[in-house]
């Protein structure tokens, strides 16, 4: 049985610095807090090669005294902590001690420091954790540090790398979520030579979520404020409209602390309940300001991972905090009508009440009232009711045309009632009804015979502007619209191997992802080019230049940040399964809107694919369609 003997020191650092730097962003975290402790008003975090071999943070702090400098490198040495007692109450982002020994112990590091009270500053030199001698050098008011071959030392931490552009994009993290916290202080962001952040530090919230989520981001947020007697909630949280693909835009901050808070993350959500799309998430940007000694920070030592005294009054601070501002939420404008004359409309220009009553044609003049909008008209098509949107009559019109049944409709129509949608009440609804036959190229009767072979079947309209309504025998079909065109896309890209048409954009489209998004499509050009795309960077942003040509400008984000969210999650284990996972995202950009008009056509031809049983089902095994029977119809209204 082998020995207990006391570990070398070395070795002992070694197993201590693996708990607390993980990563070049964890290096860059804790260096942005030590200044951030230090007062400093601004903070610059430059690296190269995605932080492992150069990693500089610089700030304008109080600074290190020369004759400490060595002490500040040594386990559990702190300015910060005194006592057992100070572990109830901690109010500084650090306290254990621990950073600047275990970022030593792994990296060759050069710390430069002045304080005020010195003319000369005062520089030090460690590799693996020794140090050299302190030397006296000119420097600014504040410290500056340089990381530079992490885990040189620790060959077996080194290989679980990632690449570059995945470090970097950690690091980046790492400082958008500092600068969150703390918007007073001014942070600078450099990566391989270019400046891709730079917050104001005027203090103001609304100006740090401007500079690190982008203009886009910010203008669908919208300020929380809540005060109670022992906490408050304050920040940013996103309209339900503007939802994002992933919880990567949600940021919690405790006493200015960046946390990962399940309770917090419950509480934002389920205030959105009933409000956002499945499978959307809201961004937000919360500070919550407590007592200290109402949470414990000590728990583990990322010091990500907060408990809290009382989850219940936590969770109900957040929750109704958010909730109030979704209720109240007054960036809807709502039309006021009143009497007051427009500029510009003459008298008699305006809408009489013998206008009003066009197409009524039982109204009477005494029945009608200024103050109670007219019924629309109502025009029967073959037994299909078709109410025709309200808008003012035309001065041109001198005399209503009768409402009834013509002679047309004593025979079956060719067109359906979907198709009929721009006919008027009055005279001429023969014209109109060829009219629109000659426009949708042919009658109802004609293409519905694509299946004659399973019973002839029709589209009798659309609800909602989602579902197509097809009648076949004694059975209604309900289509979801979107679903079955997205399988329809999906189908056709992958049997024709997706080569999509691309077209050069007039304005390229500017795009703000998530850090992890945006290097996963970075490191992915080719597959973007395959899909139709081509994109550059643009500082923090993808300048998007190429596009495929179904795509809409305004749906680029969106498929983009969708790419992206599939590509972190398939990764590359599976090259075939991530491929399809990404024809699954451009065949849903491309497929018809649920909730947006379609023309009949359109409709005609995704219930053709539906009724052949060519699309049973969409891209995620959800059904396109549902049957209603007849007589399932008659025992809902109690008729059998």
């Amino acid at each position: 049985m082998p020995s207990i003997q006391v570990l070398d020191p070395h070795v002992a650092n070694l197993i201590a610095a693996g708990e607390v730097v993980e990563r070049p962003a964890s290096v860059a975290k804790e260096l942005m807090e030590n200044a951030i402790d230090a007062g400093a008003s601004t903070v610059t975090v430059e690296i190269s090669h995605g932080g492992l071999t150069f990693l500089r943070v610089t700030d304008d702090g109080k600074g290190i005294p020369a004759d400490q400098l060595k002490t500040a490198f040594l386990r559990h040495a702190t300015s910060k902590l005194r006592t057992e007692y100070d572990l109830e109450a901690i109010g500084t982002l650090g306290f254990r001690g621990e950073a600047l020994a275990a970022i030593a112990a792994v990296s060759r590091i050069e710390a430069l420091t002045r304080t005020a009270d010195s003319e000369l500053g005062a520089s030090l030199a460690l590799e693996g954790g020794t140090p050299g001698e302190i030397e006296e050098a000119g420097c600014p008011l504040g410290t500056t540090l340089v990381v530079r071959d992490l885990f040189f030392n620790t060959p077996a931490r080194l290989k679980f790398m990632k690449k570059d552009a995945a470090e970097g994009a950690a690091v980046f993290a790492a400082v958008q979520r500092a600068a969150l916290s703390h918007p007073e202080v001014s942070v600078k962001f450099i990566r391989d030579g270019k400046q891709e952040l730079l917050t104001p530090g005027d203090g103001q919230l609304k100006s740090a979520v401007y500079a690190v989520l982008g203009r886009e981001l910010a203008l669908g947020f919208r300020e929380v404020k809540a005060a109670g007697e022992d906490m408050s909630v304050t920040g940013f949280v996103s309209m339900p409209a503007c939802c994002r693909a992933s919880r990567s835009w949600q940021f919690f901050f405790v006493n200015g602390r960046q946390v990962r808070s399940p309770l917090m993350t419950a509480a934002l959500e389920e205030a959105y309940q009933n409000q956002r799309m499945v499978g959307r998430f809201p961004g937000c940007v919360l500070h919550l300001q407590t007592k200290l000694n109402a949470v414990d920070v000590n728990v583990h030592p990322a010091k990500t991972e907060v408990k809290f005294g009382g989850e219940r009054a936590v969770f109900s601070a957040v929750y109704h905090a958010v909730l109030s501002t979704l209720e109240g939420d007054a960036s809807h404008p709502r039309a006021v009508l009143n009497n007051t004359e427009l500029p510009g409309i003459r008298k008699q220009d305006a809408v009489t009440e013998n206008q009003l009553r066009i197409g009524v044609p039982s109204a009477r003049a005494d029945t009608v009232h200024p103050q109670t909008p007219p019924k629309p008209a109502v025009v029967r098509v073959h037994d299909s009711t078709y109410i025709p949107p309200s808008r003012p009559a035309l001065p041109a019109i001198s005399q209503p045309a009768p409402v009834g049944p013509g002679p047309a409709e004593t025979q079956p129509p060719k067109v359906s009632a979907a198709q009929t949608g721009a006919q008027r009440s009055g005279s001429g609804l023969e014209r109109r009804r060829n009219e629109a036959e000659r426009i949708s190229g042919g009658s109802r009767m004609e293409r519905s015979e694509v299946c004659a072979d399973d019973g002839a079947w029709r589209v009798a309209g659309e609800v909602l502007n989602t579902y197509i309504i097809v009648e076949r025998g004694e059975t209604v079909y309900l289509i979801d619209k979107h679903a079955a065109h997205e399988r329809m896309n999906f189908d056709r890209m992958k049997a024709a191997g997706y080569d999509p048409m691309s077209q050069v954009l007039l304005t390229p489209a500017v795009c703000r992802l998530s850090p992890p998004e945006r290097e996963a499509l970075l490191d992915r050009r080719a597959l973007l080019e395959e899909f139709g795309f081509e994109a550059d960077e643009l500082g923090a942003d993808l300048a998007v230049r190429r596009a495929p040509d179904y795509l809409d400008a305004a749906d680029i984000p969106a498929a983009l940040e969708e790419l992206a969210r599939r590509l972190l999650t398939a990764g590359s284990a599976d090259p075939a399964a991530a491929r399809d996972e990404l024809l699954h995202t451009m065949a849903c950009k491309a497929a018809i809107k649920g909730g947006w008009h379609s023309a009949p056509q359109e409709l005609e031809r995704v219930a053709a694919a539906v009724m052949s049983g060519q699309v049973k089902y969409c891209p995620h095994g959800r059904p396109v369609a549902i049957t209603l029977t007849k007589k399932e119809l008659e025992k809902q209204f109690r008729r059998v």
